[in-house]
């Protein structure tokens, strides 16, 4: 029993010369018939003629079921009364055994856009995440014969509109949309449970799905493809394309995330601040300025750091007397 795909090695001709040996099959036979309806024959020799000629009309008609043709990128399965005979991919008109069931399958590369669903990060908080899948049949054998057709019920897809033809086509190419979905969510639930949204809870965190990038989709892409494999399904690419905190702790975490802003901000302007004041410092003794001692200097790295740190203009007072008044 075969097991994995093959090349069709049955008998396959050439599209255009069996038409048109069909089109002129099936005249002549009716010909034939009237002509020898009409002589002098004897019964016996007239019917046997006549039944010959009405044998060729029924194989003609059976003929015309045996012409199939291949588009660029796809692939027609060859099953003969149930047993797996080979896979054709070679494009063009052709014409094979009539009692062969030829079904059709695109190869094209297709994408999902997965909608964002809901999931637990590796610290437990619930976020919502979504991806972008681009995919496409690479083994004929296992995508006809590994998985099920359980979504025939499912309403009306896009494959419907863009693939046409007979309804198993459609058919097949919704199991395969269900089945990447449905896998594609598993991996992606997977995934986002292996690491945390971001670090901000934990700075060791050396990977995080918000700053992964990159490498957080070639995570995803190996996870799909070990999943898919089965299908005869290859992932090109997938990309998350979707990433927020829920609902109920957007607002807490947005909060939590201004007031990290804020604290950050708070630090430059404090490190910028306090080398402003040693320049001033500095300067100030070397050029022999003025003269302060250390409750001086401690009155003025306190003012200026009040002046630079403040979030409002400084309201300057004008000493009047001397500088120890």
């Amino acid at each position: 029993m075969k097991t994995k795909e093959e090349k069709f090695a049955g008998m396959m001709l050439s599209g255009i010369p069996m038409l048109l040996i069909n089109l002129l099959l099936l005249p002549a036979a009716i010909y034939l018939i009237v002509l020898i309806a009409t002589s002098d024959l004897s019964g016996a020799l007239k019917g046997i003629f006549i039944t010959l000629c009405s044998v060729v009309i029924i194989l003609s008609l059976i003929f015309w079921f045996g012409f199939i043709l291949i588009r660029p990128n796809e692939a027609r399965v060859m099953v003969f009364f149930g047993k797996y005979r080979g896979t054709v991919k070679q494009n063009g008109f052709f014409w094979v055994n009539p009692f062969y069931s030829a079904d059709r399958l695109t190869l094209r590369a297709r994408n999902m856009d997965a909608d964002p669903i809901k999931v637990n990060d590796k610290n437990g908080n619930p976020i919502l995440i979504g991806q972008v899948i681009v995919w496409k049949v690479v083994d004929t054998y296992k995508a006809s014969f590994e998985i099920d057709n359980a979504s025939k019920s499912t309403t009306k897809s896009l494959d419907d509109v863009v693939i046409g033809g007979s309804g198993s086509v459609n058919d097949k190419m919704r199991a395969y949309e269900h089945f990447v979905r449905v896998q594609g969510y598993a991996a992606l639930r997977f995934v986002a449970g292996q690491y945390a949204y971001d670090n901000s809870l934990n700075e060791d965190e050396k990977m995080t799905l918000r700053a992964g990038g990159e490498s957080i989709n070639e995570i995803l892409t190996a996870k799909l493809n070990e999943r898919l494999a089965l299908a005869g399904i290859e992932v090109i690419e997938a990309r998350i394309n979707h990433l927020a905190y829920a609902p109920e702790i957007a607002a807490v975490m947005l909060r939590r995330q201004q007031a990290e802003a804020i604290i950050a901000a708070r630090e430059k302007i404090v490190d910028g601040a306090v080398g402003m004041v040693k320049l001033a410092l500095d300067k100030l003794e070397k050029e022999g300025v003025v003269d302060l001692d250390s409750d001086k200097k401690a009155a003025m790295v306190s003012n200026l750091l009040v002046v630079l740190c403040s979030d409002e203009n400084a309201q300057p007072i004008i000493n009047s007397g001397t500088l120890y008044n």
